[in-house]
């Protein structure tokens, strides 16, 4: 009986396929979905996507400002359709690029003459490489938003082909970093330019499990059936227009996310004695609140720090114990009682520009470090951090957060918890029942044997 269900689905694309390529090659998907996993020995967060020809699966670092998506290619890049990109190529005007570049070796992907070259950037190491621009396909998963659908292909992907040395301090098993910053050759960029649907992509971050990346708009429904882009809380993008890249370009504006925060409440309360003139961005591109995937916990500056914390443990007058690394703002956690959002800790609220409010529950606030002793999981950033605030990848864990690049916004959901959801809850594992797995199986492998592609 299955086997005649697989021959009459077999026969069905057959007869579609052949009778009209061109409907083929119409095929746009709404949006793409991509895995991310957290890293329990670097706190980083891993997304996974396949690249070349034949398809190689890679670990990429996700890297939410940056710039551009970089691969090693140093050690056994090979691929049949990987294509320098040439000197003075739209490619190359696309990509910023930083020169053109000779090489003096045997050619080899990473190493060709007469191609451009961009700033490979490993903010984690501080470190940087002049890398060739490179295109190869890159194949995904599409999504309707409630399971993943077929893989689609991006024939010219362009990204940085960077030297083995800028892999240090990746999580291991990494070749790289996924950029989805605000560049013309950014994964969101280049995704909703080859397949033609919105400038948006969002992110989901779970503590532990399997996360999720979204691009395209939604939905971006959880288990049990929960539409987590109904609940989503707006407030502006603010693009900060000086470079803030390790090698700022001149003229530049920064690839990052910026949002504007007003003030700082914990128990309804604002926190007193916070320098107002640090959130915003100063003429120089200092100061201000930006997005981070690649900082764990949240940095404040110096100052805010101390007033941030001081307020949230006198809010319950907290036994203050000896800090635990990173953390210095640690207490007696005896007696304090859980709820469904976490310890219940005085709640930290980010007061946002269009009033929009941020509230921080013990879930993202606090860090049980040892039996006894929880830490506040804000780090102290300095006297003279480039930006104030830092929001760090725990305190995003388990929000959907939109990046609305069109209108230039942000979208984020409050603590998934309400809902009885969590962002591990996508169901990467399940379509609309066996006869769509079977489907789209049958259909990658009939692809394969025609040699034919979803889209270029």
């Amino acid at each position: 009986m299955a086997s005649s269900f697989q021959y009459l689905l077999l026969l069905l694309l057959l007869f579609a396929s052949s009778s009209s390529s061109s409907a083929k090659l119409s095929f746009r998907p709404k949006a793409l979905v991509l895995p991310v996993t957290k890293d329990d020995s670097t706190l980083q967060y891993i997304t996974h996507i396949h690249q070349r020809t034949p398809l190689v699966p890679l670990n990429l670092v996700l890297d939410l400002g940056g710039q551009n998506l970089w691969v090693d290619c140093e050690q056994h890049y090979t691929s049949s359709t990987y294509r320098p990109a040439r000197c003075n190529s739209a490619v190359c005007s696309a990509a910023d690029f930083w020169h053109c570049a000779q090489c003096f070796e045997p050619p080899r992907p990473g190493c060709t003459n007469n191609t451009c070259t961009l700033l490979a950037d490993n903010p984690l190491d501080a470190t940087i490489a002049v890398s060739d621009v490179g295109q190869d396909l890159v194949s995904v998963q599409s999504t309707n938003g409630f399971y993943p659908g077929q893989n689609v292909s991006v024939s010219r992907f362009v990204f940085g082909c960077a030297p083995n040395y800028l892999l240090r301090q990746l999580a291991d098993g990494a070749s790289g970093m996924a950029g989805l910053g605000r560049t013309k050759i950014s994964a969101p960029s280049q995704f909703s330019s080859a397949f033609s649907f919105p400038r948006k992509f969002a992110i989901c971050l779970a503590s532990h499990s399997k996360g999720v990346v979204f691009f395209g708009d939604g939905p971006y429904v959880l288990l049990p059936d929960v539409d987590a882009a109904k609940f989503l809380i707006y407030t502006p993008l603010i693009l900060n227009p000086v470079s803030t890249a390790s090698i700022p370009r001149e003229g530049k504006p920064s690839s990052e996310y910026f949002i504007g925060v007003k003030s700082i409440k914990i128990e309804d309360k604002v926190v007193p004695n916070i320098n107002k003139n640090l959130l915003s961005i100063n003429k120089e591109g200092f100061g201000g609140t930006k997005i981070s995937t690649l900082n764990p916990f949240t940095v404040l500056e110096s100052s805010i720090f101390k007033a941030v914390t001081e307020a949230f443990i006198s809010a319950r007058n907290y036994t203050r114990v000896v800090g635990v690394a990173p953390f210095e703002a640690c207490f007696s956690s005896n007696g304090i009682g859980s709820t469904r959002l976490g310890p219940a800790v005085p709640t930290i609220e980010l007061v946002l520009q269009n009033d929009a409010s941020w509230s921080i529950f013990g879930a993202n606030s606090v860090v049980q470090v040892k039996d006894d002793v929880m830490c506040l999981g804000v780090v102290n950033g300095g006297a003279k951090p480039r930006t104030a605030i830092v929001i760090g990848g725990f305190q995003l864990e388990n929000h959907l957060v939109q990046f609305d690049l069109a209108s230039s916004r942000l979208g984020f959901s409050p603590l998934l918890f309400w809902r009885r959801t969590t962002c591990a809850n996508f169901n990467f594992t399940s379509a609309a029942g066996t006869a769509a797995v079977l489907r789209d199986d049958l259909n990658a492998e009939f692809e394969n044997k025609m040699s034919f592609s979803v889209i270029e």
